[in-house]
């Protein structure tokens, strides 16, 4: 008689466990986390270094009260989040405040949830915000690189960075809100990132590679930063090269293509942010519509709204869409369309 003990599927398994995802991520974002380093100095790794440990902390005593298993705090996620703020943050932030902003990110954004997987909002968007919110002064006190913060003290010295903390100088999107076009830097420059701006935005030529990496790895799919830079870079080239031929407006009331591509938190937001996985739709048809929708956002934020920058508004706005966007592209299932 065989002895036969049926057992239940799934049969299939990989390695790409959430833990395995997070920590890809993370690999995807090391060159431009590097490159900002270098940019700004150590300040910047300070920036990152509390927010992390904010977050793994913060995730640590969420998990010891809800009597959880607090080594899940290292599952990647809580350092994710705390990394995705500490990028969006000016170079030289209070180490307090990043403490703060990490708490609130995992706190407010993700364990009021349920955890890993429940969350509505982006954690560190919704930690950006609040930060803004609360504390506009320090999150506006943006940083000119190393590189150019040559200062000549009098006709025969010149004071290097080596001999200041840092200075401070407007974002590439704050200068163009402030004087509408004047004095900005070249496309080749903008792109490389050799201008102030948020610790992990600048350098968009790196953010692109760690984008396809993630890409190539299938951690996430290409629909979302497709359509989100597609739909941002037609709108802002029709609004900056048709608006004046047909209205009689002025060119530059509109920023260029340039500046919506490689400044800012585009290129940030379209490869590590809007392609979360717990807050974007899962259909192809829906991964379209959200990321079409969000540059959209972007872009009216941008030309229309108070804040230079309108990444982290768009993205909480149309993380309370996605739900809908989600049930609405929904593809029907096989056989429940009637027969004619």
């Amino acid at each position: 008689m065989i002895n036969y003990q049926p057992d239940s599927g799934p049969f299939t398994h990989n390695d790409r466990s959430s833990t395995h995802l997070m920590y890809q991520v993370i690999l995807a974002l090391l060159p431009a986390t590097i490159f900002g380093i270098y940019l700004f100095g150590m300040q910047a790794a300070m920036t990152l270094i509390a927010c992390g440990l904010a977050c793994i902390a913060t995730e640590a005593l969420c998990l010891f009260i809800m009597r959880k298993r607090v080594v899940a705090c290292l599952d990647g996620s809580a350092l994710l989040t705390g990394w995705l703020l500490a990028m969006s943050l000016p170079p030289h932030f209070p180490p307090i405040l990043c403490a703060v902003g990490g708490a609130f990110a995992i706190v407010i954004g993700k364990q009021c949830y349920g955890g890993l997987g429940q969350n509505l909002f982006n954690p560190a968007m919704l930690g950006r915000v609040m930060l803004l919110i609360c504390f506009p002064l320090e999150m506006t006190d943006w940083s000119v690189p190393f590189s150019q913060a040559d200062v000549v003290v009098d006709d025969n010295m010149i004071q290097t960075w080596l001999h200041f903390d840092g200075m401070t100088s407007a974002t590439i999107l704050g200068e163009f809100a402030s004087h509408h076009g004047s004095g900005l830097i070249p496309s080749p420059a903008m792109a490389l990132g050799h201008h102030a701006g948020s610790f992990g935005e600048t350098s968009s030529v790196l953010l692109l590679l760690g984008g396809v990496f993630l890409i190539y790895r299938r951690i996430i799919h290409w629909a979302i930063p497709v359509s989100f830079l597609s739909i941002l870079l037609l709108i802002s080239c029709v609004t900056y090269y048709l608006f004046p031929l047909m209205f009689g407006g002025a060119a530059l009331h509109f920023a260029p293509p340039s500046i919506h591509i490689f400044s800012g938190a585009t290129l940030l937001a379209a490869f590590f942010i809007i392609t979360d996985l717990v807050t974007s739709p899962t259909t192809q048809k829906g991964q379209l519509v959200y990321g079409g929708l969000t540059a959209l956002l972007v872009w009216a934020i941008r030309s229309f709204g108070s804040y230079p920058e309108g990444v982290a508004f768009a993205v909480l706005l149309m993380n309370c869409m996605s739900p809908i966007i989600e049930q609405l592209c929904q593809p029907k299932p096989f056989g429940s369309q009637e027969a004619v």
